[in-house]
């Protein structure tokens, strides 16, 4: 026993200079984990700071995108609203010629009816294709108000369309 009685002293005194170096170490190892920490909190504020200021400059972009394709909408309304007005009065200005070609169908035919017996055929052929003439008349003349009332509106779709995407691409 007298051995372990005469390292004692050096095995405490190695067990205390590990205890030292370990203490050590570890204060080492705390100090730069509390300065990464600080420089990881202060990267992630930073992040934070940054993502906020680009969600308020996206969000602002956005707005002024609607803003821009809500414009486009009303303005397109309006050139729709002003085609169908135009139709409108194409049909009633058309109207008035339909109205004059039947009546100038109704003439040919009250003046066959008092015509001469010898000019009755002929004058009642001519009759016959003057309506004729005058139902086609009416016919184009309807089918292409209905054309021109749909091509102006597909126009003006196209043309607020067109805005719209202007307004975003910007």
């Amino acid at each position: 026993m007298s051995i372990w009685l005469r390292i004692l002293p050096y095995i405490a005194a190695v067990a205390l200079v590990a205890g030292a170096l370990f203490g050590a170490y570890h204060h080492g190892v705390t100090v730069t984990d509390a300065k990464w920490q600080g420089e990881w909190n202060a990267r992630d504020a930073r992040d934070a700071t940054a993502k906020a200021a680009n969600e308020a400059s996206e969000r602002a972009k956005e707005q002024a995108r609607q803003l821009s394709v809500n414009k486009a909408i009303q303005d397109g309304q309006r050139s729709i609203d002003q085609a169908t007005a135009d139709a409108a009065a194409a049909r009633a200005s058309a109207d008035s010629l339909r109205g004059a070609a039947d009546s100038l169908a109704a003439r040919l035919a009250a003046s066959q009816a008092s015509g001469n017996s010898c000019t009755a055929a002929a004058s009642q052929a001519a009759t016959r294709a003057a309506m004729v003439l005058a139902d086609v008349l009416k016919r184009a003349d309807q089918r292409a108000g209905d054309l021109a009332e749909a091509a102006d509106q597909a126009r003006a779709r196209g043309l607020t369309c067109e805005r719209a995407y202007d307004g975003i691409a910007k």
